[in-house]
């Protein structure tokens, strides 16, 4: 198999995408048991337990005969989820009647957040920098440094960086419906509870835009390059807010 490609054409409106599948980049985080896993928003740890009662285990390890855990996670805060207007919205929207579409043409750009006082901010001026591709729909921002503690890094009361609400204008109106970043959100960690960002993307309250998702947590290797790519953007099906996801890109042939 690893000596012949697999490629694919996909229609998305009027054009025609061409991609290798046998050459997936996959940018979402495992999610793990336990302390070395991605920590925000004060979550304590993730955990992945055997069921066990006084007549029966499932750990294989320990005379089960399969293995059976519960899992105890966030969405939000302990690995890569994709999360729907439901997020913010007085009605319950969820992911999974949300995200319908799994495939959109895709743009990786890379930025360093600018200091602004005591924040890093991803602002205007650097998205109406961006040579946007034709007809794109989705915009993967990897922010730099780009280092590999990104994938299980304690974000909790750290400051991360975010993206300045006129930035998130900006990029509406290129035609982005799915953002995917490698922060904890696309808005400021205390921002006296106004999510800005989320309100200006999902243009809440006034018309909910439910077709557009924000994926956060993500990581994109240094070696992926900047440009266009075909996004398979993957969802657990919960009818929740968020989802654990797994957002794979193809390069373009």
């Amino acid at each position: 198999m690893n000596n012949f490609d697999l490629h694919t054409s996909v229609v998305i409106g009027d054009k025609t995408y061409k991609a290798n599948l046998l050459e997936p980049i996959d940018i979402s985080i495992p999610l793990r048991s336990g302390p070395n896993n991605i920590h925000a928003w004060y979550v304590g740890d993730a955990e992945f337990k055997a069921v066990e009662n006084e007549n029966w285990i499932g750990d294989v390890n320990r005379g089960g005969a399969v293995n059976f855990r519960d899992i105890y996670f966030n969405p939000h805060g302990h690995g890569t989820h994709t999360e729907c207007v439901g997020h913010i919205s007085k009605e319950d929207y969820t992911i999974n009647q949300c995200l319908k579409q799994f495939f959109f043409p895709a743009q990786v750009v890379t930025i360093t957040p600018e200091n602004r006082e005591q924040d890093q901010v991803i602002t205007a001026k650097q998205i109406s920098n961006i040579q946007w591709s034709d007809n794109v729909q989705a915009l993967i921002i990897r922010t730099l440094p780009n280092h590999t503690s990104k994938l299980n890094r304690q974000y909790s009361s750290s400051n991360p960086p975010f993206i300045d609400a006129e930035a998130v204008k900006l990029i509406i109106q290129a035609g982005i419906n799915h953002l995917l970043v490698d922060l904890p959100s696309i808005d400021k960690e205390h921002d006296e509870g106004k999510l800005a960002g989320h309100h200006v993307f999902w243009n809440y309250p006034e018309s909910a835009a439910l077709h557009r998702t924000i994926t956060e947590f993500v990581f994109v290797p240094n070696e992926v390059i900047d440009g266009s790519y075909l996004l398979n953007l993957q969802i657990s099906p919960f009818e929740n807010d968020a989802a654990p996801s797994k957002p794979v890109l193809f390069k373009l042939v």
